[in-house]
Formats: C-alpha cells, sequence, structure tokens
C-alpha cells in the first residue's frame, strides 16, 4: 500500500516564524508502516503546502491526517479534497483533537478516527482494510456515520518501549527547517507521555488515563545516538517527573559521550525540590527549561490545581539561574483580569527578574476539566480560534482593551537590557530579524478582537 502521512498546515504561519517542531507523530507512525512493508511518503504542508500536488504525484492509496484542535477545520478542507481527488483513497484521521474529541470529525469524508496512540491501530486499520473487514473489530477507533459516530472498545494505551523509533529519513528535505528559538538545527525527541500534574486547563494527563507513561533511559539513549542534530528537545508533556529515570538517563548520555544541547519542559516543584538533577542535566547540556508558571496568585495557581505556589516560583528561577539554565517561563492570562491585575502580574514579573517569558491566554481546550466545567461560557467554538491566544471567554475589560493589556505586557514586563542577552543568542542578523517579527506578531495580536 502507498501511504501518504500529511501534517497540516498552521491556522497562523507567522507561528512557524518563531517555532516549528518536526512532525514526530507522523515519523512514528510511517515507521511502524514502513516495518509491514508499505510505502510511505511524509508531506509536511507547513513547509510543502501543495498536498493536492503530492497526492497526484504519489497516487496513495491511504491518506493520514494529524492535528490539534485549531487544526480541525484546516484536516477537514483536505479530506474533502483528497476524497474528491480519489473516491477509492482510505482517509485517517488521528491526534491530539482526534483523541479528546473525536466526534468533531464526523464526517462523509473521513473513513476512520484513530483514538489515543496511532501506530499499531493504524497498521490494524490498512490490514482490515486490505482483507475486506470491518474497522469496528479494531480497539481504539471511531467511524464516522451520518446518524452517530460509531466508536468500537477502546484500545489500552501502547508501552512506549514497544513502538519503533520514528522514521527521520521521511522528514529528510525539511530537517533543516526545524528549530525553535535559537535552537537550530532541531530535533525532537520523546522519552514519556503524560504528566503527573493536574492541572485543570490540561488534557494531557488525562489522555494517558492519568498514567505516566516511561521510555527506557537505554531506548532513549539508542534513539539519540541516531539523532544527527545538534539540538534535542524532549517533547514530553513533562520530561522530569520520574527523578530516578532521568538521572540514570543523564549518566547513560554522559557514558555514551552525546554531546548536545537540550531543551525540555519541567516543573516549578520538580526545579525546586531535585536541584541536584538539573545540576547534573546542565553538565550533559541541558540549556532550556520550559516553565509553566502561569499566575502570580497562590489562590489562582490553587484553582487550577496546578499544585505549586509564588514562593516555589520565586525559588525555581534562582536554581536555574544558579545553574545557567536559561527558563522560559510562560504566564497565563485569565481573560477576568482587572486592569490591576494586569498591572500586578506586570510587577510579578519584572519581580522574578526573567530574561525569556512568554504570555497565553487561559484557554479551555477540548478534553480539559476546564473545557468541560464551563463549556457553556463559550463565546466561540471556531477551532482556529483554540491557539491560546484568544479569550474564549467573556473578558471583564472591553475586548479590543484586553488585548492592548495584553501587548502590554509583552513589551514592558522584561527589561530592554534584561532581555538583550538572550536575543544575542539568535546572533547579530538573527536578532534584528527576531524584532521585525516580534513586532508584526504584537501589532496582529491588538487586532484579534477583530477575528470573532
Amino acid at each position: 500500500m502507498k501511504v501518504l502521512l500529511i501534517q497540516p498546515p498552521s491556522v497562523d504561519s507567522l507561528t512557524d516564524q518563531i517555532f516549528l517542531f518536526e512532525p514526530l507523530a507522523l515519523e512514528y507512525l510511517g515507521a511502524g508502516l514502513i516495518q509491514d512493508g508499505h510505502e510511505v511518503q511524509l508531506l509536511d504542508a507547513r513547509i510543502d503546502p501543495d498536498y493536492e500536488d503530492a497526492c497526484r504525484r504519489f497516487e496513495p492509496d491511504v491518506v493520514g491526517l494529524t492535528g490539534f484542535t485549531s487544526h480541525v477545520n484546516i484536516i477537514k478542507t483536505i479530506a474533502s479534497h483528497v476524497r474528491s481527488m480519489s473516491s477509492k483513497t482510505l482517509i485517517v484521521v488521528g491526534g491530539h483533537h482526534a483523541t479528546v474529541q473525536p466526534k468533531d470529525y464526523n464526517d462523509s469524508h473521513i473513513d476512520v478516527v484513530v483514538i489515543g496512540e496511532g501506530v499499531f491501530t493504524l497498521q490494524e486499520i490498512i490490514r482490515t482494510w486490505e482483507m475486506g473487514g470491518k474497522f469496528s473489530d479494531i480497539h481504539g477507533v471511531a467511524i464516522p456515520n451520518i446518524k452517530s459516530m460509531v466508536f468500537s472498545k477502546p484500545r489500552q494505551y501502547t508501552n512506549l518501549n514497544e513502538l519503533p523509533f520514528p522514521d527521520r529519513s521521511l522528514t529528510a528535505a525539511y530537517r533543516r527547517h526545524y528549530f525553535s528559538e535559537w535552537f537550530k538545527p532541531l530535533a525532537s525527541v520523546r522519552t514519556s507521555l503524560g504528566c503527573t500534574g493536574r492541572c485543570n486547563f490540561c488534557a494531557l494527563w488525562k489522555i494517558t488515563g492519568g498514567k505516566y507513561l516511561r521510555r527506557n533511559p537505554e531506548k532513549v539513549v539508542e534513539e539519540l545516538l541516531t539523532v544527527a542534530e545538534p539540538n534535542v528537545f524532549f517533547c514530553d508533556d513533562e520530561s522530569m517527573c520520574d527523578v530516578r529515570r532521568m538521572d540514570k538517563l543523564a549518566d547513560l548520555i554522559a557514558a555514551a559521550g552525546i554531546h548536545k544541547k537540550y531543551f525540555l519542559y519541567g516543573r516549578v516543584d520538580t526545579i525546586v525540590n531535585h536541584p541536584e538533577l538539573f545540576a547534573k542535566w546542565a553538565k550533559i547540556g541541558l540549556s532550556q527549561v520550559f516553565v509553566g508558571m502561569e499566575d502570580f496568585s497562590d489562590k489562582r495557581l490553587e484553582a487550577m490545581k496546578k499544585g505549586i505556589t509564588t514562593a516555589q516560583q520565586a525559588e525555581a528561577v534562582k536554581i536555574l539561574d544558579r545553574l545557567g539554565i536559561m527558563m522560559y517561563a510562560s504566564y497565563m492570562v485569565d481573560p477576568a483580569f482587572t486592569r490591576e491585575d494586569f498591572s500586578s502580574l506586570m510587577a510579578y514579573v519584572r519581580k522574578m527578574k526573567h530574561k525569556y517569558i512568554s504570555f497565553t491566554v487561559l484557554t479551555p481546550l477540548p478534553g480539559t476539566e476546564l473545557f468541560t466545567a464551563r463549556e457553556q461560557e463559550l463565546l466561540s467554538r471556531k477551532p482556529e480560534l483554540y491557539d491560546m491566544l484568544h479569550a474564549l471567554f467573556p473578558t471583564t475589560l472591553p475586548m479590543e482593551e484586553f488585548y492592548k493589556e495584553v501587548a502590554n505586557l509583552w513589551t514592558k514586563s522584561v527589561p530592554l537590557y534584561r532581555v538583550l542577552p538572550t536575543l544575542f543568542r539568535f546572533g547579530l542578523h538573527g536578532m534584528f530579524v527576531r524584532i521585525r517579527l516580534f513586532n508584526r506578531v504584537l501589532a496582529k495580536s491588538k487586532l484579534l478582537h477583530l477575528d470573532y
């Protein structure tokens, strides 16, 4: 069988100029299909958007699509166009949104929706299709139906150690484009799935049934030895939860003589409770940690079920700074913020003395407790707005003023003298490119109120 795997284009191409991670999920799927003897091509439509031309040239028997909530309509459009080109092509959709809200893909142009890990499921789907069997006999799928979507029995989440290594040869033509900030060229590696946290705005821990799934450190090192890029993003939902495992992984990386720079997600409480672990990782190349600070109020942090305090936040900043590890601090702006709240957040961020920071808008993503509890308050169900930038709950301030306040946080929360050393990491040319891009993003953010 000829299988075309498509990473859909982004809703906003501006974000692709800020970061662009390799389509690791599709590389995993491709590896599994190649093991089964299929001919596989991978199209990254963020870089090469003409999927219709790719279909004409390759003439696939099967097309696989993946995406997040913001991709829902894009994926449906691609499925519709592929179907119009060939009524015989099997169209399969999977990914994050397909797992948490599969009914959104109850579309006549889609044949099967994969719920959860898709490597072995997709293998079974194609085998079943070849033999003329019933998709409903495959665990972990949903079949679109005009009356009501048909769901098969749930599939237990796959043991991560049983998965093949992702086939990065499928993205050979694109690899020079993958980056995040100054980490370029960049490869993505998954060492775990799920999280020990229980934040009400996150669906990642719910997808795995609350379990924190791990790959054996030996497997991770074996994969790292095949990675050509000097920079590695550990794209785990949270990398450092299992302290003993990550301590062992650091030792194995050092023993293998692997020399790379690493970027990963880490929780505030893990940093505070285990500074020695981050010190060990700093010695083998840990350069940046993305840290969800989220808020400046202990009361709101508790309501989010974040499991951290502002005192711990301050300590985590000091620990990473002392170790020479860049903290990429991220805060969420609540649509309910008043002007006083914005001023308080600004003051708090300045007090933290961050060097690198981002702000998102509290978003009730499908699959989260927050979405379930406050679904009736949603301002829009337009998938493209679920991008962590648009307010989906009513704002206390007039919406235009709300977005101006958010833009103000971006421009004034970190003084220029503290930002400059970070900008120099891009190189002189890259720094000016980054400044121009920031200004474009800022101008667009002030007009987000027009997108509703």
